[in-house]
């Protein structure tokens, strides 16, 4: 029986990059919907909960995902593997913590073991490299660290927010400002959040649903 799969993320970018990336193993998973400051709303195995520019694990959203009766197991998925944070939502009420630095076949087998209940965290073997998935402003030449950084900045989030929010130093932080302004030529927030609004960075609303057929 193939893993079904909700997909959680405010930026539909986001969710449609994991859905590309998990097409190939549809035997394996299948994702049932797409959701973007939505709830689940049909049953399903698994809730990937991706942290871009989202509450870390040990926030409240994550919280309600996972008591959520449509969810069978709310997993987060996210850079940030740092031990007092995946701790932190595991007792929050996650099942499952999955690092984004995992191929997309190792994300695969990471949730079958979760839904079987033999694994629960899964980080990645050295340093997170894979540029897996998609995310706002890849095609500018953003990575997915910078063009988080950048969707808070555009969401209207201070600096000191944005390091609450993503977990990050405040140094960091700004490292990473500083880089996605060079990127996308601009010397200012507001240039950013012009930037930002005007290139898809600020959260989606909506579901996407897929059709699903149980095998026998």
């Amino acid at each position: 029986m193939a893993v079904t799969l909700a997909l959680v993320n405010d930026y539909e970018v986001v969710v449609q990059g994991l859905a590309s990336m998990l097409r190939a193993y549809e035997g394996r998973v299948h994702v049932v919907e797409l959701d973007m400051e939505q709830a689940v709303s049909v049953p399903v195995d698994i809730a990937l909960y991706d942290t871009f520019a989202a509450p870390q694990g040990d926030q409240a959203q994550l919280h309600d995902l996972a008591a959520d009766p449509m969810v069978g197991k709310a997993v987060v998925y996210s850079w940030n593997m740092d031990a007092s944070l995946v701790e932190a939502a595991l007792a929050n009420g996650a099942q499952g913590y999955i690092s984004k630095g995992l191929p997309a076949s190792q994300l695969v087998l990471a949730l079958e073991e979760i839904r079987a209940g033999t694994g629960r965290i899964y980080p990645a073997a050295g340093r997170d490299l894979t540029s897996a998935g998609d995310w706002p402003g890849r095609h500018e030449g953003l990575t997915q660290r910078e063009a988080e950084v950048l969707s808070l900045i555009t969401q209207g989030l201070s600096n000191a927010e944005i390091a609450d929010r993503t977990h990050l130093s405040i140094n960091t932080v700004k490292s990473y400002i500083r880089s996605g302004y060079r990127r996308i030529g601009v010397d200012n927030r507001t240039q950013a959040v012009l930037w930002g609004v005007s290139h898809g960075f600020l959260p989606d609303r909506g579901r996407i649903t897929r059709a699903y057929t149980e095998s026998p």
